[in-house]
């Protein structure tokens, strides 16, 4: 209500303005608030992660791409490699594995064609057998690098799998 003071419609007018400001900063808190929290977070759609039961090879192991890599055993002794390997060059290149520490286990080289995805542990390829484990028991990770072209060496920890689910029993060795 308006002051009858001389000047009183001026406090009022301080104070209408006063309560406007402070509900639109109340109101601009709130919408920050609520959608202003990703504006310090990483955007999950930024984060590189291997959907599948296999481990994704970082693109700095060179032209190759190599996708969902796992390998899949019963009894840790032999197992069997799988995943896909991609080529999206105009010309063959080479993929160079080792398996365990160092190559501890063993070596394998594949070579793929170009513009050609292969898929290690289908059907449409010999499987690739490691025929030593070292033990590694389903659940566990086994350190394997891959290389490729002019590519650094990655290592990657590749978990071993039994073939408990439907789609891995085809691929138990």
């Amino acid at each position: 209500m308006p002051s009858s003071v001389p000047g009183g419609s001026v406090i009022s007018n301080n104070r209408t303005a006063a309560r406007r400001l402070a509900s639109l900063a109340l109101g601009a808190a709130v919408v920050l608030g609520a959608t202003g929290c990703s504006m310090i977070s990483t955007q999950a759609t930024t984060i590189q992660y291997s959907p599948g039961d296999g481990m994704m090879v970082p693109d700095t192991s060179g032209p190759l791409q190599v996708r969902n890599v796992l390998v899949v055993t019963d009894d840790g002794e032999q197992g069997n490699l799988v995943a896909a390997v991609v080529n999206g060059t105009d010309s063959a290149e080479t993929l160079r594995i080792d398996i365990g520490d160092a190559g501890s286990v063993g070596t394998a080289t594949i070579r793929v064609p170009a513009n050609t995805v292969i898929s290690l542990g289908s059907d449409e390829t010999e499987p690739l057998l490691i025929e030593d484990l070292g033990g590694a028991m389903p659940g566990t990770d086994i350190p394997m690098s891959f290389q490729s072209g002019d590519g650094e060496t990655t290592v990657v920890p590749v978990p071993v799998l039994d073939g408990e689910q439907d789609y891995l029993a085809p691929l138990v060795p």
